[in-house]
Order: C-alpha cells, then sequence, then structure tokens
C-alpha cells in the first residue's frame, strides 16, 4: 500500500514538474492559474474562475481589459450606494457588448464578464445557427432594483438589489427580425426554438437562470444572474 501511495506522490510530482516546465500545456480553458478570457472555451474549471471575480475587482476589470470584442463600452464605477440599503461594489455600467442594448445598465463586473461569454460562445452561434446572421440588439428590463424578491415588503434581498443579474425581454437579429419571450417563447418554429436555445446556453454560464417555465412573473424575461443556487428553468 504505502509503495503505490509512493509511486502516485512520485507521479503527481512529475506532473507538476512538466507543467511548470513548459513539457506539458494545459489549454486556456483548463488551466486553472491562467486568468480568465471572453475568448477561452467554456469548461468546467471557467465557473470557478468566474467566482473568483466577485471578491477581486482588478482582475475582474483585467477581463474586460483583454476582451477582443471591438465594440464592447463599459465604464468602472465606484464602490457607491444609489439607494439607502442597497450598496453596490465591483461594478460597472455596460454600454455596448457585441450587441446594443436597449439602454446601457449597471452590473457587477462578473456578471459583465458572464454576459460577453454567453454572447460570444451561447447567444450567437445559436442565432447564426438558425438564422444565418448575428443578434445585434437585446432588450431588457434592467439589473439594478433595490428591492426584495418579487417587490415583497419583507424577505431576502432580490440578486438586482446588488446589480447581480440582467433581465432580458427579448433579442432583434441583424435584419430587425424581433424575438420576444412574450409571445415567442414555446413556439413550435424557428423563434421558439432559438429563445429555448438562449435559455439553456445561459444556463451553461449563469448560476441562476429563470424563464416562462419557472413561474407567471418570468413569463416574459429571462432572469440572468450570476450567482445563487444552481436553477435553470
Amino acid at each position: 500500500m504505502r509503495g503505490r501511495t509512493l509511486i502516485l506522490l512520485l507521479g503527481l510530482v512529475g506532473v507538476g514538474i512538466a507543467f511548470d516546465k513548459g513539457i506539458w500545456t494545459l489549454p486556456a480553458g483548463w488551466n486553472p492559474w491562467r486568468p480568465l478570457a471572453v475568448e477561452d472555451p467554456p469548461t468546467p474549471v471557467t465557473r470557478w474562475k468566474l467566482g473568483r471575480l466577485q471578491d477581486d475587482p482588478e482582475a475582474c476589470l483585467a477581463v474586460l481589459a483583454r476582451s477582443d470584442e471591438p465594440a464592447l463600452a463599459y465604464t468602472p464605477l465606484a464602490d457607491h450606494e444609489p439607494v439607502a440599503g442597497c450598496p453596490l461594489e465591483n461594478v460597472v455600467r455596460l454600454e455596448r457588448s457585441g450587441v446594443r442594448f436597449s439602454s446601457s445598465f449597471v452590473a457587477t463586473c462578473p456578471l459583465a464578464v458572464a454576459w460577453l461569454r454567453y454572447e460570444r460562445h451561447r447567444l450567437q452561434p445559436a442565432a447564426r445557427a438558425l438564422f444565418g446572421q448575428p443578434v445585434a440588439t437585446v432588450e431588457h428590463y434592467g439589473s439594478f432594483a433595490c428591492r426584495n424578491i418579487y417587490g415583497r415588503e419583507e424577505g431576502r434581498r432580490s440578486q438586482h438589489a446588488t446589480a447581480e443579474a440582467l433581465d432580458v425581454a427579448a433579442y432583434r437579429l441583424a435584419d430587425g427580425r424581433r424575438i420576444a419571450l412574450l409571445g415567442d417563447w414555446g413556439g413550435d418554429d424557428a423563434e421558439g426554438d432559438f429563445l429555448e436555445r438562449a435559455r439553456q446556453g445561459a444556463c451553461d454560464v449563469f448560476g441562476t437562470v429563470l424563464g416562462p417555465d419557472y413561474n407567471a412573473a418570468h413569463a416574459d424575461h429571462f432572469h440572468l444572474a450570476l450567482r445563487g443556487w444552481r436553477v435553470c428553468r
């Protein structure tokens, strides 16, 4: 037994030396020591890397700065408390990514990074596969709202209270075609298929994804949040 343990330890040491000396290299998406990049393909390591950005604003802003998305426009914001009881930390104002937004919005920096990854690796591939063109505009209901869940007087705070969630209502393609949750969700056509792919793709990136199948309160939008329980409905 001791012999097997020794062999295992020596093997692990050898692997570590091989990586350290550059004899072996891990692909970027699988390397836990390499800083996250928007362009890295999704892997099980990605969610862990995204989680680390929650408490490291400088590292998160560096991910945005390294992005190769030419249209990306954002403004880092100082920590502040726009409404009493709802302080915001590690936030940016996202003005544009690879898509235009119906309006700019304040989001935690990790949420902005997650959106960029979702757009690149899941949303746009789905649009091109089904329609042969990209999504040009995203319509949303906002990200920050200082309130409890469902606007109740009592209960826990909504993820919107810390700008950690974005509510997406519709996608508009490059040719102007509008695909909305309200009206197109569940349809037996390309639009319905696209929205299903858009939701499933979001589940690969975000921690919490709620839509029409979750409850009536989400009948007209996707609720996308990076943190929270692993929910995809």
